[in-house]
């Protein structure tokens, strides 16, 4: 039997992971469940897996939490450093789902244990990848992916032998705007924005989604990842998310890793391997699919694919500029305080008008971090409609 905290349990990526463990309970025992403030579905889940630890980030919910499981015999806690303490509980598997860049330090906690990590928080690796690749050395952690395409790509790339490989083929759906001109996407609303063509998502990787800034930051994940240079690294546009990514090979060879759009098929994965699970998703109709279709992504509609290859390319704390930026861009979209075309441009502002020394150390990447946001606020502040 795994034990298994999942950081992040009330969103999407956390409701899917407890879908697929519920399903297996003689497989699987819960050590802790956390949540941001969702009070009534992460105190549910506790109950429903008999959790050892329930866990809010803010404090400011933890009486109802503590009301909610009174008499349980589920401890409860709250606050950042609870946060990273539930992380630390040593638990076989760490589901690591916190949206954004505030699941590093509880990544980080998780890492410091060992045990096998599950990445499907991407923004840390991007902000943070030489700190976080550094501790699960030290550690002796496992990481594997759980976003489909790099989860894909870690089914079909010959770790023993990555001097084969002669790229990594990444594919994205294009997002809801896939078709629209950009004067159209100048009018786009946030409802629109977050009605993904193929996946259930949360709604913050929706708007990434949109942007494909999303697909920008799985670049620079993939370049953390996997043992590759930065030139082996493509975007395809792929309509039908059948193919979650590809890896061909020096002999012609190209391997991809096909799935519903499921994101329960790369978590059940990462759950069980180094074996595999059950999961309860159809099998794939070929017939009904019929076709699948390939294009190249367009980078004049679609500016943050160029961002964040920049930022890539560059390296030091560009990356972390990007995402921080990124992250409040989206935050004020979705709280219709910006346009959807203000969001790749405030990204680009911030990275235009701020270049510090490579981070260093958790402290210097906290650091670069807060200084993109702040400037990325004023930004916003410029800009709202």
């Amino acid at each position: 039997m795994k034990s298994v905290t999942i950081l992040g349990a009330t969103g999407s990526i956390g409701t899917s992971t407890l879908d697929l463990i519920e399903r297996e309970p003689e497989n699987f025992e819960v050590l802790a469940l956390t949540a941001n403030c969702d009070v009534e579905k992460l105190a549910a889940a506790a109950i429903r897996t008999n959790a050892r630890r329930a866990v809010v980030a803010e404090e400011s919910c933890l009486a109802d939490l503590r009301a909610a499981l009174a008499g349980t015999g589920i401890e409860t806690a709250g606050g950042a450093k609870a946060l990273c303490e539930a992380a630390a509980m040593g638990a076989d598997v760490t589901m690591a789902a916190i949206v954004g860049c505030a699941g590093l330090e509880p990544v980080l906690a998780a890492i410091g244990q060992g045990g096998t990590i599950i990445l499907a928080n991407k923004e840390p690796l991007v902000s943070a990848g030489d700190v976080i690749l550094a501790a699960a050395a030290a550690s002796g952690a496992t990481l594997l992916p759980a976003d489909s395409e790099h989860n894909a790509i870690f089914q079909c790339f010959d770790s023993a032998r990555p001097h084969r490989v002669r790229r990594i083929i990444l594919t994205a759906s294009g997002g809801p705007f896939r078709d629209k001109s950009l004067a159209e996407m100048r009018e786009m609303t946030l409802e629109q924005a977050v009605a993904h063509p193929n996946w259930s998502m949360g709604a913050k990787i929706s708007v990434d989604s949109a942007t494909l800034m999303n697909k920008g930051l799985e670049l620079i994940e993939a370049a953390r990842l996997f043992p590759v240079a930065n030139d082996q690294l493509e975007i395809i546009v792929h309509r039908q998310s059948v193919i979650h990514s590809m890896v061909e090979y020096v002999d012609g060879s190209v391997l991809a890793q096909l799935g519903p759009p499921d994101m329960r098929t790369p978590i059940a994965y990462c759950l069980a391997w180094p074996d595999r699970m059950a999961a309860p998703m159809a099998p794939l109709d070929f017939v009904g699919i019929g076709r699948l279709d390939f294009e190249a992504p367009d980078p004049v509609r679609f500016p943050a694919l160029r961002l964040a290859r920049s930022a890539l390319e560059a390296g030091g704390a560009r990356p972390a500029i990007l995402n921080a930026a990124n992250e409040v861009a989206v935050a004020a979209f979705l709280e219709r305080r910006i346009g959807f075309l203000e969001i790749a441009a405030i990204v680009e502002d911030t990275l235009n008008g701020y270049d510090p020394a490579a981070p260093d150390s958790l402290e210097a990447v906290l650091a670069v971090d807060a200084e993109a946001r702040r400037l990325a606020s004023e930004r916003v502040k410029d800009c709202v409609i």
